[in-house]
């Protein structure tokens, strides 16, 4: 398997996609260069569905073999990382139908709080009850939480995934925020 935790994501400037989605289409090297850019995004996403690196990569590898097949057929109408995006969600719930389970957001990942014992009780103390106020968010809700902090899509981005407004996005989450930042206080 690939070591998907060690690959850091390949910067790209977003006025170069265009011309590179065009070119992987009849360049399997210009399509690695695509691969080098959504990996860690769509591993993570997928990561925080499955909780499982294993099925994380193994779903990540289907998504990439099913957009390079896929990629001639792609219209360049909206934003290729929706698109992308479409494509790790179905191969993700083609998984969950053969195997039934998924992980919880919380139980993505710890953060550590270093040598200072008092503060990494504070953190735990708060880190366990921000993971009870999201256990209880409906599904639609966790995911934009993982579209937007774990996958790191931007609000345009997401608003073509979802098929929604980008302004309806934004209003939605920062609602959603604002919820959880009461909740949590």
């Amino acid at each position: 398997m690939i070591g998907y935790k060690t690959i850091k994501t390949i910067a790209m400037n977003q006025d170069e996609l265009p011309s590179l989605i065009k070119a992987a289409k009849s360049d399997p090297r210009a399509f690695g260069r695509l691969y080098d850019h959504y990996l860690q995004p769509v591993y993570r996403y997928l990561y925080s569905h499955l909780g499982n690196a294993h099925e994380a990569e193994d779903v990540t590898s289907l998504t990439f073999m099913a957009a390079y097949e896929a990629l001639p057929k792609y219209r360049e109408q909206g934003q290729f990382t929706a698109w992308l995006f479409r494509i790790a969600r179905s191969k993700m719930n083609d998984h969950f139908r053969k195997n039934r389970h998924e992980v919880e957001l919380e139980a993505v990942e710890q953060i550590s709080a270093g040598d200072d014992v008092s503060g990494a009780f504070i953190q735990n103390e708060e880190i366990h009850k921000l993971r009870s106020v999201i256990k209880n968010l409906n599904p639609e809700e966790q995911d934009l939480i993982r579209l937007r902090y774990v996958a790191e899509l931007t609000f345009v981005e997401i608003a073509d995934l979802l098929g929604k407004r980008e302004d309806a996005v934004k209003k939605t989450l920062y609602r959603l925020l604002a919820r959880l930042k009461s909740q949590m206080e």
